[in-house]
């Protein structure tokens, strides 16, 4: 696939061919939905990527907000990924098992968030692995003890008191990676919030149209995402701030613009899971 940055993407050839290259360090991210009923660290525990890290993103966040997930501090962030023996030489690769999105684009945009560009996503994830019958292990690795350093950017994380001014002065474009019947307000959210909808002028374009599922989700072709966000309406010419249910498919489509060359925009971080709990803030629904 020919995008403005390669390095975004890793194909399962790539990191089988490169599993012992000792610049390598890979995550698995595998995160499930609340009503899901399942552990994605035990199925960690049963098979994984060799040499891969549990990256818990529920447990590397600031658990001091009831909200889930939430972008934790430089510091826990960095005792976390030292401990996975990454430091400022390591390429990441993060995958999951959804097939190569959801929480690995999480991880790989809280990657950039510290300023460590050095960080990729499986395509395809575990799903596309395993089907290649490329191998597994279940032993979690012990690795040496690293020193990250976190330097933390700006402007990749947006708070609900920057949406509320947003929805004022329409300086952002603000794009929702949920499906079209979420985004409505017709359908469930798999995290109950008090009220159902989206924030008035988001724009909606479901991450699930920049994969294709008939090749194990992996990411389509640049011009297919760049028809994608054209199709939706969106301008680039505009500063970009994605959201979704809790911030993490929202990261998709911040990696998808990455992708394309789009490489400077923000994550609403509480999405829909904050906004939808507050009844003093608009809602179209």
């Amino acid at each position: 696939m020919s995008t403005p940055n390669p390095h975004a993407l890793v194909s399962t050839q790539w990191l089988e061919e490169n599993l012992n290259d000792q610049h390598v360090r890979i995550i698995d991210a595998t995160y499930h939905l609340p009503h899901s009923d399942r552990d994605a660290y035990e199925e960690y525990t049963y098979r994984h990527i060799p040499g891969a890290s549990y990256f818990p993103i529920d447990e590397i966040a600031d658990t001091t907000v009831l909200l889930p997930h939430m972008m934790p501090d430089s510091k826990k962030f960095k005792h976390a990924v030292d401990a996975m023996g990454i430091g400022p030489e390591s390429h990441v690769v993060v995958y999951d098992g959804n097939g190569g999105y959801m929480a690995a684009a999480r991880v790989w945009w809280m990657f950039r968030a510290f300023g460590h560009d050095k960080v990729s996503v499986l395509d395809g994830g575990l799903l596309k692995w395993g089907r290649e019958k490329r191998p597994l292990e279940h032993v979690e690795p012990i690795l040496p003890p690293a020193h990250f350093t976190p330097k933390v950017r700006e402007g990749y994380v947006c708070n609900k008191e920057q949406m509320i001014e947003n929805v004022n002065s329409d300086h952002c474009q603000v794009v929702d990676a949920r499906s079209e019947g979420r985004f409505a307000g017709i359908d469930h959210e798999p995290r109950p919030t008090e009220r159902k909808g989206h924030i008035p002028g988001a724009i909606n374009l479901p991450f699930t149209r920049l994969m294709d599922p008939s090749k194990d989700f992996t990411f389509r072709s640049t011009d297919e995402i760049k028809a994608a966000f054209n199709d939706a309406g969106i301008d680039f010419s505009k500063p970009i701030v994605t959201s979704c249910g809790s911030g993490v498919t929202a990261c998709v489509l911040t990696l998808a613009m990455y992708m394309i060359g789009q490489e400077h925009n923000t994550v609403y971080d509480g999405s829909w899971a904050e906004w939808g709990n507050d009844k003093e803030v608009p809602i179209v629904s």
